[in-house]
């Protein structure tokens, strides 16, 4: 697992480990990026399931909540069998202009 920072977002790239040990870390790391925009990449793996994307779900709806942007990137699940409630884009630049549009709307009061 790689953390990056970006001016107000954090990248945390995925490269080994399985999609719920990165849950679990990231859940106990929170603390340390709450406050921040998260970009979850997982671009490294070789596949991905909609059922780890969902394992995110907890999280992102916890930081999403506080009034925070939380993208998971991967170019190798179906975006149509997503869930709504969670973001999954396929580049790291979709990403981040998903978290600049929504902090434009945050900062409008949308």
């Amino acid at each position: 697992m790689i953390f990056d920072q970006n001016g107000n977002i954090s990248i945390i790239t995925q490269e080994k480990a399985t999609t719920i040990e990165l849950v679990k870390k990231l859940q106990a790391l929170y603390p340390k990026f709450k406050n921040n925009n998260i970009i979850v990449n997982l671009t490294t793996l070789n596949k991905i399931s909609l059922e780890e994307i969902v394992e995110f779900l907890q999280l992102s709806n916890t930081h999403r909540n506080a009034k925070h942007s939380f993208v998971v990137v991967s170019n190798k699940i179906d975006f149509d069998d997503t869930p709504d409630e969670i973001v999954v884009v396929p580049t790291l630049q979709e990403a981040y202009d998903i978290i600049e549009m929504e902090e434009m709307e945050r900062d409008l009061g949308f």
